[in-house]
């Protein structure tokens, strides 16, 4: 069973919930961090070997917690979320 709700005007809306940071394009700005209403996003560091550095990249800290509202994804300048509408059970 898909979950479906209706926008104030009255249309279907299925949220797609939040499954993946793609880490190699991410950029560690943390606007989806700061736009996100139910703190899914968590800030890392990671060791990059290649550059023997040391990156922040967001990772999904809280991904049950994630309503489906896409906000992360439209104000990430990278792209670097993908996201899933809940499958159906079956």
């Amino acid at each position: 069973m898909n979950i479906t709700g209706l926008t104030r005007g009255g249309q279907s809306w299925t949220p797609a919930f939040v499954v993946s940071v793609d880490q190699s394009t991410c950029i560690g700005c943390g606007r989806c961090f700061k736009v996100c209403p139910r703190d899914v996003f968590e800030l890392i560091e990671l060791d990059d070997e290649d550059l023997d550095d040391v990156r922040s990249v967001m990772t999904l800290g809280n991904e049950l917690d994630c309503i489906g509202c896409g906000s992360c994804s439209r104000v990430c300048p990278k792209n670097c979320h993908s996201h899933e509408a809940m499958p159906s059970a079956g």
